[in-house]
């Protein structure tokens, strides 16, 4: 009797477990996106079409992919290098360092623009400099990028330092007592156990830059068909009352960024049948 009041009980428990859970992803996630969808396509497939067909729309959107592309291949070169380093070699203020690193996650983003504004702006030392020589930061496409780095540099080094840190170094001072120089060992033992965080920073920094939007707003200048990158555009629709606009473009966003985590998805579970 009493295991089966422990099995009902159980049973009930995770039955409850699982209606919140699902009741917690479709108030959160699934209803959102329905009705996003449900926007763009709310004047059929022309209706959409015609919202993302247009110059400044289409010129967002390509705009916004490929610098979320640049700042991904950036952070998942440069974070890969710095969680080497983070995690192999002993550098004094280690911790103060790793705080450093997960400062672009504690800070709001618009904070992060202000600051490369006050850095880079056309009043500070630095940015009159570099105008007098003809380059400009803010309001220009290097400001965004800018932007784009430091709200997403954190994702690639820590989705590569927990392989580093399991990986341990046994692999590679075996290698180096065999006569292999660093960069050898690095490229034929190290690298290729990393391979799965380098993936998933990559995707992750690549979803998150298409969708910054506080840093851009204050660094971007959001001038139509030069400098206005999709999130800015999808706020400027709103604000415009042109809900369709709006949900056409992010429609978009969504297909980039759910079209490389399927990918990234299936290259795991790949490598895992692989392995």
């Amino acid at each position: 009797m009493n295991r089966l009041q422990t099995g009902t009980n159980y049973n009930l428990t995770a039955l409850a477990l699982r209606s919140i859970l699902f009741g917690y992803l479709l108030l959160l996630i699934v209803l959102p996106l329905s009705h996003i969808f449900a926007e763009a396509f709310r004047e059929g497939w022309a209706g959409f079409w015609h919202s993302i067909n247009k110059p400044d729309a289409t010129f967002t959107l390509l705009f916004t992919f490929f610098l979320a592309l640049f700042t991904a291949i950036v952070n998942a070169i440069a974070g890969t290098f710095a969680a080497y380093v983070l995690v192999r070699y002993p550098v004094k203020g280690k911790t103060i360092l790793n705080s450093l690193v997960d400062l672009p996650f504690a800070i709001p983003t618009a904070v992060s623009g202000l600051m490369l504004l006050i850095l880079y702006g056309p009043q500070s030392p630095i940015g009159s400099w570099l105008s007098e020589r003809g380059i400009d930061i803010i309001y220009a496409v290097p400001g965004i990028l800018l932007a784009m780095i430091f709200v997403t540099f954190p994702f690639s080094i820590r989705a590569v330092q927990p392989l580093l840190m399991e990986m341990g170094k046994d692999k590679e001072e075996v290698a180096h007592t065999l006569g292999a120089s660093r960069w050898q060992t690095f490229r034929k033992i190290t690298l290729p156990s990393l391979w799965p965080g380098i993936a998933s920073g990559f995707s992750l920094t690549f979803s998150r830059a298409l969708a910054e939007f506080g840093s851009i707003v204050i660094v971007a200048g959001n001038i139509p068909l030069q400098t206005q990158v999709a999130s800015v555009y999808i706020y400027g629709e709103v604000e415009s009352f042109n809900l369709l606009g709006a949900s056409a473009v992010s429609v978009v966003l969504l297909f980039f960024s759910f079209s490389l985590l399927y990918l990234q998805s299936r290259w795991f579970a790949g490598k895992g049948r692989d392995g």
